[in-house]
Order: C-alpha cells, then structure tokens, then sequence
C-alpha cells in the first residue's frame, strides 16, 4: 500500500509541470499602424506622374508577410487623413460620387481592424464623409466627434476585438482644432471634445464595462505642440499617454513626423508611442506579448518600432485588383486644361515676389473682384513645367481642397496679418552674415517644417499692394504698406475685400485672430462671399477660360535691406535647396 501511495505520489509531482504550462499561454499579438496616408494608395503619384516610394502597395506586401506568420493575431490600424492629398481621393471625393470611395475600398481590401478619422477626412464636407463611414466594412472611431443632437459620439468611440483569448480595445481619437482650419458647414452638427478628459471618461467606461487585456489608443493628434487655446491642444497624443492610466500602446499621427518612445504613465506604467509619419513610407508595428493563466493576463510587454517599408516588394495582386480605379484616375490627371509660357516654382516663393505664389494671388482677386490678395506657398518644393498643363498639375499650383473667401478688413488689420506672417516667415538680421529666413536645423528632413522653424504654409505674401518687409526691423515693425498697387493711396482706417482661402479665413494659422487682433468669433461675421467648390476648381477654370498662361512676378513687394537681403537669401536657397 505504502509503495502505490509512493508511486502515486510520484506520477503527480512529475505531471505538475505539464499541468502548470496547461493552464499557462503565451499570446503574441502584432499591430500594425498606418497614418496620414493622403492617398498614397498606389507606387505612382499622380500629381507628378512619376514613381512613389511610399504606398499602401508595398504595405499590403508586408501586412500579408506578418498574416502568414501570426495569423489572425495581425491587428491593422489606420489613423485618418487618408481621404485628401492625391487625385486618387479628389477623383472619388468630388468627381465619381456615385462609385464606392477609394479609401473605402482600400481600407476593406487590405482588410483594416479599425479606422480612426483624421481632420482631412472632414475637409471635404458631410456628403464624401458620411458616405465613406457607411462604405467602410471596419469601424470607424471617433470619441471626441460629437453629434450635437444627442449628445453622443458621431461615430464608434472605441472598438473591441478578440484574438487568441485576448480581448482588446482599440479607442479613436482626434486632434480637436478642427475649427481653426475648416469652415463650420463641413462640420455641421458636430463638434471635438478636448483629448484628455475624453480619453479618461472613456477608459473609466472600459475597464468598469469591457475590462479588457490591452488598450490601445489610435489618435489623429500629433506628439505635441501645435495649436493651444484654453479649451484645447491640437498635439496632445503623449500627454494623453501620460496622463491617462490605462493604455498600454498609443499609437498616433498628424504631425507628419517619426516618433518612436516609452513613456511612464501618473500610475508609473510603460505606454509604448508610435507615430510612423506620412505617406504610407513607414508604418508603426508594435509586438504585444502576454502571458495568460487560467485565462487571465498575468504579464504584459510591449515593444514597438517604425519600419521602413519602402524596400517591400509591390503587392501585384492589390495592384490587379484596383487597376479599373486606377485607368479612370489617369485619364482624370491626364486631360490637357492649358498652356504655361514658362516654369514656375514654389521655392522662389520664399525669397520675394514670385511668379507661383503671385499667378495664385492675381486668379484670387479676378475671380474674386477684391481689392488684396493673400497667399503662402502651400507646397515646399513644387513646380509647374512650361507647356501644356494638366488637370494633375493642379494639385502642385494648390495642394489642399480649401475654398475661397472674400473678406473685410481694415487696412491696419491687413498690416497686422502680414507682420505675423513674415515674423513666422524671416529672421530679424543684426549683420549680413545672418540668415535671411527663420530656419532650424531641428526641422531638416521634418516632413512638415522641412527646414524652417515654423509652417512655410503660414507665410502670407499679398497683391493688390506695393510693399518692402524690412528685415533689420523688429517684431511687429517689418511691414512698410507703400501703396494699392494701381496708384491709389494705402489707408489703415479703410475697409478692403481681401481675397483669401478657408483655412486662413477660419483662423489657420493664427495671422488674424492673434496676428490682425481680430476675435475669433467675429471671423464669420467677417465673411462676405464663399465660393461653392474647393479653389482648385476655380483656378483650374480660369486656367481652361485663358488658354495660355504667362505667369510673372508682381515684384509688388521685396526684403530690405538689398545688399544684406540678397546674398543672405542666396546662402539660405543653398541650404533648403541645395542650388
């Protein structure tokens, strides 16, 4: 009896290992993030006709890799703005409204677990957007996107999805400045809750409702920075990270620039923080493994890392399978609107009057009637090729789908504007060795600064007055107003129509709220015309109205002093331009 309780005995203690690693698992789960992908769908950029590195080709090659590997245990997440930026979404956007939107049939393809929206997916108004929401198989997120009706979420605020025993929310967040940049009818009934108190009242939601394994927070905000009111932050992803206990990944974008770090929470928890940038070049790919005991997770590590995917191999079975979308956007781009007698480029925007910028400025006041025109170079390094014009060389003459204002302003508030945009825009010079513009070395390779130390869209340049900025001269005192530019005399007292586009007008950028020292609640009552389609539109019209086109200089404004201006601008054209 003794010797078979012995072997008993025995037999149980040798079958505990087995039965411990029974009841204990190891799940690895991978998530993979794409953000502000702005079209770039397919290797081929449509505006300029030429090979693209970054695409959701070369993506899809190296999602299907990791599906092989791990199986349903591959989570893919996209962050919004995926909706403006190639004439891919332009077409489908304002074009064929009838056929299903392109991002819609990328993000079911590629077979997406989830979708945050982006403030670009709200720049083209109710009609494209809800549409897409309904035509998207995945869910589409948005915490903060506040139907004013009832109250509630315009969209899912958060997801769960279930994998390998593991449960995970996935919660939708976006930058909440949206109506800085875009004009109150596009987003009609809606309005954007500040990022923190959300991001907390939704994870107190959660872990008293949900209570899942893993959290993961998918913000269209960028790392921080950006623009700060009272009320808000338009860049609040980390501070999200680190004051809202509960998320163990945050994966974000918006800002357009790689980010990879470990942040500790106010709990003194590890929050791993991915942004992979712009243009479907790089995505985020986080690693999550965790042990699980009788079901329950008793370890969490999360490692994350950006990954070039430039080097993938095309998807040609993504590529066969949108080929149709793809003919019809080419025969779209290709279409002949024009000629231009000469090249124009945007980098010569930056250094004074400049065919580009002020081709754009004079089509506002003709189209327009106004008395003054304002316009920055929305692109870094664009140009339009002498000879014939295309529909796709309009999205480098203007890259986003902004409409066209007129509005009133006193001619000191014209002034004011102007003195913000060049205090952005130019380096107060105590000696000719100094540079001529603000750069920064921090920003070189930036996808959004690109060299400068603040966003070369908010450099306003004007037509319709004759003007010197004088560089010596401090903040606040460079702008000297000469004249109208047909003779007449410049009145700080008057009233002037002032051609301008929506972003500008709803406050972008801060030139007339913090700049001209106008309200930002009386920015509407400002407006006295609104064009009905985006300025492409217009622009492109008048382009087809002409024929040929000739663009030249104003030379309406310059730097001063001469001998300091010209051979600083000269030195810094070198650095950003390497010419």
């Amino acid at each position: 009896m003794k010797r078979i309780l012995t072997l008993c005995l025995v037999a149980l203690i040798a079958s505990l290992p087995v039965m411990a690693k029974q009841k204990t698992k190891t799940v690895t789960l991978r998530v993979i993030e794409t953000s502000d992908v702005h079209g770039s769908f397919f290797p081929y950029d449509f505006i300029n006709r030429t090979p693209k590195r970054g695409t959701l080709a070369r993506v899809s090659s190296y999602v299907n890799k990791l599906r092989q590997e791990h199986g349903k245990n591959v989570i893919l997440l996209d962050n919004g703005d995926i909706l403006q930026g190639q004439p891919t979404c332009y077409y489908y956007n304002f074009i064929d409204t009838t056929s299903t939107n392109i991002a819609a049939d990328v993000i079911n393809y590629m077979q997406y677990d989830a979708e945050t929206m982006g403030n670009h997916d709200v720049e083209p108004g109710h009609a494209v957007y809800d549409k897409w929401i309904k035509e998207v198989n995945c869910p589409m997120l948005g915490a903060n996107i506040i139907n004013v009706a009832t109250g509630q979420p315009y969209v899912q605020p958060y997801t769960i999805l279930r994998r390998d025993g593991v449960k995970i929310a996935v919660i939708g967040i976006l930058t909440p400045a949206i109506p800085n940049w875009l004009p109150a009818n596009i987003w009609k009934g809606l309005r954007f809750e500040e990022m923190v108190s959300c991001a907390r009242r939704w994870m107190d939601y959660l872990q008293k409702n949900e209570k899942p394994d893993v959290v993961i927070g998918l913000f269209h905000s960028g790392k921080d920075g950006g623009i700060k009111t009272p009320e808000y932050e338009e860049d609040a992803s980390i501070r999200v990270a680190q004051e809202v206990p509960g998320f163990d990944l945050v994966l974000f974008g918006h800002d357009h620039t790689r980010h990879s770090s470990v942040v500790k929470n106010t709990a003194g928890k590890p929050v791993t923080c991915l942004d992979p940038a712009n243009n479907a070049i790089s995505v985020a790919d986080a690693t999550i493994e965790l042990t699980l005991r009788k079901g329950k997770v008793v370890e969490k590590n999360v490692e994350g890392r950006i990954v070039n995917v430039t080097d993938e191999p095309i998807d040609e079975q993504f590529m066969a399978h949108f080929q149709p979308q793809i003919e019809r956007i080419n025969k779209f781009v290709n279409r002949e609107i024009g000629q231009f007698k000469n090249s124009i480029y945007t980098r010569d925007s930056f250094f004074g009057s400049s065919a580009f910028n002020d081709f754009i400025l004079n089509l506002q006041l003709q189209i327009t009637g106004a008395d003054i025109s304002f316009n920055a170079p929305l692109s870094f390094d664009a140009v339009i090729k002498e000879g014939p014009v295309h529909v796709s060389d309009m999205f480098n003459l203007y890259k986003f789908e902004n409409q066209l204002y007129v509005m009133r302003l006193t001619g000191e508030e014209v002034r004011k504007h102007l003195e913000m945009s060049y205090n952005l825009w130019v380096n107060t010079m105590t000696s000719p060795d100094d540079h001529l513009l603000l750069l920064s070395e921090s920003t070189y390779g930036d996808q959004q600064r690109l060299g400068f130390k603040n966003f070369s869209f908010n450099f306003d340049a004007a037509a319709g007055i004759d003007y010197e900025v004088d560089v010596t001269k401090p903040e606040g005192q460079k702008v000297h107003i000469l004249r109208m530019s047909n003779g007449e005399p410049f009145d700080e007292a008057k009233w002037y129509k002032v051609a301008i586009n929506s972003y500008r007008g709803n406050g972008g950028g801060e030139l007339l709220t913090r700049g001209a020292g106008i309200p930002r609640d009386s920015l509407n009552s400002r407006i006295i015309w609104r064009s009905h389609r985006d300025q492409r539109y217009y622009l492109m019209k008048e382009i087809e109205k002409q024929g040929v086109v000739d663009p030249k200089p104003n030379n309406n404004w310059r730097f001063v002093p001469e001998e300091w201006v010209k051979p600083a601008a000269a030195r810094d054209r070198k650095i950003l331009f390497k010419d």
